[in-house]
């Protein structure tokens, strides 16, 4: 079992996750999406994927190595692509990782839940709190 450090993490990239789906419903495409709306959603995903780049970089490296189907590397890499190149974002890009890589993502890191040790008082206080309100699901842990 791996510290519950990794729970911050975890939560945060999965509520990042939810917020993405969320800014990306209702977009036919890659265009739709990056010029709706004066680019807010586009802008806020932006934001988001760098997000989820930061908190993956933080994770217990043994952990991520149990969940060696995900390209770890590769989110670290998504997060300096966007910081570094915001003018050249290939937005085909960015509507790929939406739609093909965060629900792998996702799931993993629900998965990786099950591999921490952590005291059930402590996933209540922070799905309790107002900035996790998008992964409620994870009550369902509580039960597990």
């Amino acid at each position: 079992m791996f510290s519950d450090d990794n729970l911050v993490y975890i939560f945060t990239m999965l509520e990042c996750i939810e917020k993405v789906f969320i800014y990306a419903e209702g977009h036919a495409d890659q265009q739709e999406l990056v010029w709706a709306d004066d680019q807010r959603d586009f802008n806020a995903i932006w934001a988001l994927l760098l997000v989820i780049g930061e908190e993956s970089k933080k994770m217990d490296a043994e952990l991520k190595k149990e969940f060696s189907a995900i390209a770890w590397s590769n989110i670290a890499g998504m997060r300096n692509y966007l910081a570094h190149d915001y003018r050249g974002i290939d937005h085909e890009r960015v509507w790929a990782v939406i739609h093909d890589y965060l629900p792998e993502l996702k799931s993993a890191l629900i998965n990786m839940v099950n591999h921490i040790a952590y005291e059930p008082a402590m996933l209540i206080r922070a799905l309790d709190s107002p900035y996790y309100k998008h992964i409620q699901y994870l009550r369902e842990k509580l039960n597990d």
